[in-house]
């Protein structure tokens, strides 16, 4: 039905035409993308009403808060400490640079972290004003979906408000997800990890993914002695397997002890720490041992089967490529659909799903060229098509070409740390289909060429434009020379 109706371009029928609703639209979940479809549907006039969980930052079923994961206990309190855990080494650096720094470095972690939190609640804090500057009504409680246009908020004392609303739209994120081992309550997850009162000395972690690498990143970074468990060969899955295994050396090069092809079988406590056992049979001792195995998304308590909302085997919200569920008043949008789970993504199909219900637009979400960034120490970001994706999709031939080189700032502190960078083309059409780059402010350089690669530039006029120098960004209008050439569906022929 849903479908039909998106077909015939009425996107805004519902069962109900002609119905007195209490709000045109009520949001559940104050996250990025649900403050964003919010606000940009109450901008086209629509009556708006949001609920979202307590405050707090650490999460749970019943606790959560306005401006979601990434604001409290995702992103941005996690850039926080990488950019102090980068500190470090950055000192250390100076050194060479001429600055005479003393023998003893002292770090305090308690004041990091209330920084950290002081940064949360002024976020917080503007995310309340972004939806009470926009006419939205905010209700403080747990929501759920008790029929197609029908809501029940559960305030923090227990009262239920109900509400009925023509649309409603599901927005409440996702939430860490804890493997089954024995032990497995001695251990903690990204939540927790941001909020620990004490920093470890001794720290394991479990997982191979942009978490994972992050959280052991910033351990180390702050003195840590750190332990990276994961079941593949390398580390980012689903990444540029030639970027993986640059993450993976730069792992090493900073300290991390790194376990692949390993899986944790059982934690236990004891006087001296946590035992982590391993399916390998190795033991070691650690202070924390951090779960970063995936996460699923939040529609346990949404009420969703009874309602007759379709969710796949993982409980994420299926929708189509609208954003809206098989229920005509019902839509879902943001890491709960579990189609590409990044806050701007979040943004982006927030903005659609207002410009298409409210806005009289239709307007699907577009997931070709985005980009992304793993917050590793160097970071790590990409855009477009990896170089394996680009060989299984290209019908023709794919040239590579890479650059790797020691930065300017490396040759005089004397830190051995390669940055590397790569571009994959098209060799029939020349377009640039993938760029990616491992190496400081990776992320705000990626950015650029991501404008690039959304335009469909090629790679004569990469060629054609002029670098800034010296900077390491040049390099991507630089690369003249062919690293490898990918024949159709066959093997790498190399120049090197």
């Amino acid at each position: 039905m849903a479908r039909k109706m998106l077909v015939d371009g009425d996107l805004n029928q519902t069962n109900n035409e002609g119905a007195e609703y209490d709000f045109d639209l009520f949001v559940i979940g104050a996250g990025s993308g649900g403050v964003r479809a919010a606000r940009f549907s109450a901008n086209y006039g629509a009556k708006v009403g949001i609920c979202e969980l307590p405050f707090h930052p650490i999460s749970s079923e019943v606790i959560g808060g306005v401006g979601g994961t990434c604001v409290i206990r995702g992103c941005v309190p996690k850039k926080i400490l990488v950019y102090g855990a980068t500190f470090g080494g950055e000192i250390e650096d100076a050194r060479n640079y001429g600055w005479e720094v003393n023998e003893k470095l002292d770090f305090n972690w308690k004041k990091l972290l209330q920084k950290k939190t002081d940064e949360i609640n002024r976020l917080n804090g503007i995310y309340k004003r972004l939806l009470s500057n926009a006419s939205v009504k905010l209700l403080e409680g747990e929501g759920k979906i008790v029929g197609p246009n029908k809501v029940e908020v559960t305030q923090p004392d227990g009262t239920k408000l109900s509400y009925s609303a023509k649309h409603i739209l599901i927005a409440t994120g996702s939430r860490a997800h804890r493997p089954p081992i024995p032990g497995q309550e001695l251990a903690i997850t990204s939540d927790e990890a941001l909020s620990l009162d004490d920093l470890p000395k001794r720290a394991v972690v479990f997982g191979g993914g942009y978490i994972a690498v992050e959280f052991a990143s910033i351990w180390r970074g702050l003195g840590a002695t750190v332990d990276l468990f994961y079941r593949k060969e390398l580390p980012l899955r689903g990444f540029d397997d030639e970027m993986r295994a640059v993450v993976a050396r730069n792992l090493e090069g900073r300290g991390i002890k790194l376990h692949p092809q390993t899986n944790l079988m059982e934690l236990v406590k004891t006087d001296n720490g946590i035992k982590v056992i391993t399916d390998h049979g190795g033991e070691l001792i650690a202070d924390v041992v951090l779960f970063a195995t995936g996460r699923l998304p939040n529609t346990k308590r949404l009420n969703l089967e009874a309602v007759g909302v379709e969710i796949d085997k993982t409980g994420a919200v299926k929708v189509d490529e609208y954003s809206r569920t098989n229920i005509p008043s019902i839509w879902a949008v943001g890491d709960v659909t579990n189609r590409m789970n990044l806050t701007p993504v979040a943004l982006m199909e927030g903005t659609c799903f207002a410009t298409t219900v409210f806005g009289g637009e239709s307007s699907k979400p577009d997931y070709r060229n985005i980009p992304c960034a793993v917050f590793s120490i160097p970071p790590l970001s990409i855009v477009g098509l990896s170089e394996e994706e680009a060989i299984e999709q290209v019908n023709g031939d794919v040239l590579v070409f890479t650059s790797t080189f020691n930065p300017m700032k490396n040759t005089v502190s004397g830190r051995q740390e390669k940055t590397i960078m790569k571009l994959v083309v098209d060799a029939e059409t020349d377009k640039v289909l993938g760029a990616s780059m491992c190496g400081p402010d990776a992320p705000e350089i990626m950015q650029g060429i991501a404008v690039a690669l959304k335009c469909g530039a090629t790679k004569a006029q990469f060629d054609s434009t002029v670098g800034i120098h010296p900077s390491a960004a040049e390099e991507f209008v630089t690369m003249r020379s062919v690293s490898r050439w990918v024949t159709a569906r066959g093997k790498a022929k190399t120049n090197l």
